[in-house]
């Protein structure tokens, strides 16, 4: 069907287990109910993350990941994750998990706004938080 592609963006930061990511954000979507179409996961640096956060949001502010859906078929997925590496970095340091843990729920808390998920009230980020505790513990690599 569609084609999970990684990028990476004003940053020398490179993903590692970039198949075995794709495994699972297709089998992610897949036990949400949707298929993947063409997603796009660019890894950039705060400075480009937040270019795009003012210039499409209007948000002057940092944040590790903004999602845009392009979705456009019924059941399918599909759109352009960013991720600020510079906020992954310093989040995992904050919340005493590697980094790897980190990018790796930030790109599945990507996954499931794609799905539908959101996460601006309480009850919806704890749904997601739930989500996204569930889909590492999943992880086979």
């Amino acid at each position: 069907m569609g084609q999970i592609l990684f990028f990476s963006e004003d940053t020398t930061y490179r993903l590692k287990h970039k198949i075995a990511l794709r495994i699972w954000i297709k089998d992610t979507a897949e036990s949400e109910g949707f298929r993947v179409g063409d997603i796009n996961v660019v890894i950039c640096s705060d400075a480009y993350l937040l270019a795009i956060n003012r210039q499409y949001l209007q948000h002057d502010t940092f944040t590790d990941i903004v999602t845009f859906d392009h979705s456009d078929r019924e059941g399918v997925i599909a759109g352009d994750v960013f991720i600020s590496i510079d906020r992954i970095h310093e989040n995992a340091t904050k919340f005493g998990v590697t980094e790897r843990d980190e990018l790796h729920r930030v790109i599945i808390h990507g996954i499931l706004h794609l799905c539908g998920y959101r996460d601006k009230k309480k009850a919806e980020k704890t749904l997601m938080t739930a989500k996204e505790d569930f889909y590492l513990a999943r992880r086979a690599f």
